[in-house]
């Protein structure tokens, strides 16, 4: 094998989707309920998306950030004109956009004798050095050190270690306002509101790392719209491409600080990503596909909780929209395992939690299919 190891693959070969489907290159059909890892918004091979890709990849793909491009600008317009924010830097991945907004961190705490960084247990906001080091799980991190100094872990939605860690040192926050990777775990409204209004009064940064529950996966188009907590920056990749590599961070006034030179990215925002992430915004942005986000999460969570009721190693079912998390009392790779027997594709998170993250236009029927295959797998596991 001629590719590093640094992935334990499943052996499927898919060569195909189509919706919420993937078929494998033996022709066996699988209920995709990964997405990527949140990716896929609107399911595989979107004819919307495939147009724009068809279209642009005729036109241009890439000139590099030295000139400007249409499709970059619109993006950017509507991405402002949709949060509370001012400026966008386009990159290809949530890492990088965790790396800008950290830049944007320490820039500006830089003038004002600030240094430290908080972010908290269960964290996950990406693999690169400066992102490794605000992700709380040692496996990642202990062959890499020494990583970024200056940055300190706070439990999570604990009013009391936040306020005995945050002092004037610190220039910035960073939280995902549902944790993905940790295990799909909300944060408390009043704890995001505590964080908002110390750094506020202390001329600090709270960051968001929405690269997992932005882009319509919770039922608003920002996750922190439906918190009521407006944060300076927020990191943006996954859905906002539908499936093409792109990542942002978008920025207040505040934090608008980065000039000539402090960033850069060859490919960040090309002409071929951008002309797709046009296509993915005008799509998700609407009322009503957000609405329906909203109402296919809460029937989605209605029907696990019913599968719950009569289980005895389910625990809890979690998060908001779709982007949902089954808690179990048995290692969740075992579910995992015993879904791809059903052909039904889902991933674990955290210690004991199964995350669900289907495309944003799953249907009913879909998720009544999952349901009907989730309880079988559910059952098997209740034998084991």
């Amino acid at each position: 094998m001629t590719l590093m190891k640094t992935y334990k693959r499943f052996d499927l070969n898919f060569v195909k989707g189509n919706g919420v489907y993937l078929y494998e290159k033996n022709g066996d059909k699988y209920l995709d309920f990964v997405a990527g890892i949140a990716v896929n918004v609107l399911g595989h091979s979107n004819e919307k998306i495939v147009k724009a890709i068809k279209d642009q990849s005729e036109k241009l793909l890439h000139i590099s950030n030295l000139y400007y491009d249409d499709h970059q600008i619109n993006l950017s317009k509507k991405l402002i004109e949709l949060s509370d924010h001012q400026s966008v830097f386009f990159c290809n991945s949530g890492t990088e956009a965790i790396e800008g907004a950290l830049k944007i961190a320490r820039k500006y705490g830089l003038k004002k004798g600030k240094n430290k960084i908080l972010y908290f247990d269960n964290a996950f906001h990406g693999r690169t050095l400066g992102a490794l080091s605000v992700t709380s799980n040692e496996k990642y991190k202990k062959s890499f050190k020494p990583l970024v100094p200056n940055v300190e872990k706070v439990k999570l939605n604990s009013e009391k270690d936040f306020l005995e860690k945050f002092d004037e040192s610190v220039c910035a926050v960073i939280i995902e306002p549902i944790q993905g990777e940790g295990g799909i775990n909300p944060v408390d409204q009043d704890f995001l509101q505590l964080i908002r209004d110390e750094t506020s009064m202390n001329d600090a940064l709270l960051i968001f790392d929405e690269v997992q529950a932005g882009i319509g996966r919770t039922g608003t188009f920002f996750a922190y719209q439906g918190f009521d907590v407006i944060p300076d920056v927020i990191a943006l990749a996954k859905g906002l491409g539908g499936g093409v590599p792109i990542g942002a961070f978008i920025a207040n006034e505040k934090a608008d600080v980065l000039s000539y030179g402090d960033h850069g990215c060859t490919f960040g925002g090309n002409p071929l990503v951008t002309a797709v992430s046009n296509v993915v915004v005008d799509e998700v942005s609407k009322q009503d596909f957000l609405q329906q986000v909203t109402e296919k999460g809460n029937y989605l969570k209605i029907k696990l909780n019913d599968l719950m009721k009569n289980s005895n190693i389910i625990t809890q079912v979690k998060g908001k929209g779709l982007m949902i998390g089954v808690d179990f009392e048995i290692d969740p790779k075992i579910i995992v395992k015993l879904a791809l027997e059903e052909k039904l594709l889902i991933i674990n998170a955290g210690v004991n939690t199964i995350r669900l993250v289907p495309a944003l236009n799953v249907s009913y029927k879909e998720i009544d299919a999952f349901i009907y295959l989730f309880g079988k797998v559910v059952k098997k596991a209740e034998k084991l």
